[in-house]
């Protein structure tokens, strides 16, 4: 088990956004990252989980008083998950990178077979 204190965490979630391609990050559209330490208690290995409506489903009226979509990352699990920080590190990008796709309308199966399953 690797921890890292909230900072650090929070910065390794901020490098994992920095490094999605600038083409991608200017069309993600009313999201927020968030970072709890725990996910729900009936999914305890939850390592994050998006919350909102895709890009692909959104019509012409769905921006009219919206809330932000939420992509939530949970510390506890990622960190009780990796033996080090790189592979801690490694984790947050890939599961940022996963939640972001689903904001995008790419659904678990495909992103499994693309390798970020």
């Amino acid at each position: 088990m690797q921890h890292l204190s909230d900072d650090q965490f929070e910065s390794a979630v901020s490098d994992a956004l920095d490094s999605i391609p600038p083409q991608l990050a200017q069309a993600m559209d009313n999201v927020v990252v968030l970072i709890e330490q725990e996910p729900p208690p009936e999914d305890p290995d939850l390592l994050g989980v998006y919350d909102g409506t895709p890009l692909t489903e959104r019509d012409g009226w769905w921006a009219a008083g919206a809330l932000p979509d939420r992509i939530t990352i949970y510390q506890g699990p990622l960190e009780r998950m990796c033996g080090s920080e790189d592979e801690l590190r490694d984790e947050i990008a890939i599961t940022v990178v996963h939640e972001i796709a689903h904001h995008f309308g790419i659904d678990d199966e495909h992103l499994h077979e693309l390798g970020w399953g």
